[in-house]
């Protein structure tokens, strides 16, 4: 394991062990809105603080893209983190949400780690160098039927107004079209199901780059394509994403053409 990544996954798990920890304290957390359904919670900055703590023992001069502090120092190496993808999940005691670490090194992610502490289970990627489960090689599904596959996706929760309309019209669509539709609600964790087979689409719009940078890099590692709903290579700006394996993500695309023109 590359040395950049083997300090990712020893703050993934720290970061993992202290939302363990608080998972059945949530009565004692303090929690504090950010804005329209978008909570922050002491765990999340626990858990955050847990991840620089350990990123910056091995590497002070690294800079940190963060969820809940934000954009620290200037660098060519830069940690994009969330703390804990699904903290609405986590707050009501819905046992789904992770943490995600990616590395960029001169603008191109380099290395990803998603951890769910639930589960113990470790997603891993670095370029060129395949994905992981558990140490484990993984790869998209090899499924080639719309009609036969399980589709992620989240629904909008900020901009509601904007974008509802057109992604019930999409979520309709992909219904019919499909065997079934999933909302865990860690688009992270979706991100990486995609990766390993569980999954073999998602879309989601509206998300941040914390919560997209593990699992662009996780999934692309694993065989499957992620873009922006249009195909743009710019889904780490817009939040808008579509995953999956090449030939579902072509039949998604294709499916819902007129849907995403509205998203875009």
């Amino acid at each position: 394991m590359h040395a950049l990544l083997n300090v990712a996954v020893m703050a993934a798990r720290r970061a993992g062990a202290v939302l363990g920890r608080n998972f059945n304290k949530r009565e004692k957390l303090t929690v504090e809105k950010k804005g329209h359904n978008d909570f922050v919670s002491s765990a999340d900055l626990a858990a955050e603080k847990a991840i620089i703590d350990v990123i910056h023992k091995h590497y002070p001069d690294h800079a940190i893209h963060a969820e809940e502090s934000g954009i620290q120092g200037e660098s060519d190496h830069v940690w994009i983190i969330d703390p804990l993808d699904g903290t609405t999940n986590y707050l009501h005691g819905f046992p789904v949400f992770a943490v995600s670490i990616g590395l960029q090194i001169n603008g191109r992610l380099e290395h990803a780690v998603v951890y769910d502490p639930m589960r113990e289970e470790l997603f891993t990627a670095s370029r060129g160098k395949g994905a992981q489960l558990d140490e484990h090689k993984i790869r998209v599904s090899g499924n080639k039927d719309l009609n036969r596959s399980l589709i992620g996706t989240g629904i909008p929760f900020r901009d509601t107004d904007e974008d509802l309309d057109p992604y019930l019209a999409m979520l309709g669509k992909v219904a019919k079209s499909t065997s079934g539709i999933r909302r865990p609600g860690a688009a992270a964790l979706d991100l990486c199901y995609v990766a390993c087979g569980r999954l073999d689409a998602f879309w989601e719009t509206g998300l941040a780059p914390w919560d997209l940078a593990a699992g662009t890099l996780i999934i692309r590692e694993a065989g499957g394509i992620v873009s922006a709903l249009d195909g743009a290579e710019n889904h780490m700006e817009t939040g808008h994403v579509l995953a999956g394996t090449p030939r579902i993500y072509r039949g998604l695309a294709k499916l819902c053409a007129k849907e995403i023109k509205a998203l875009v």
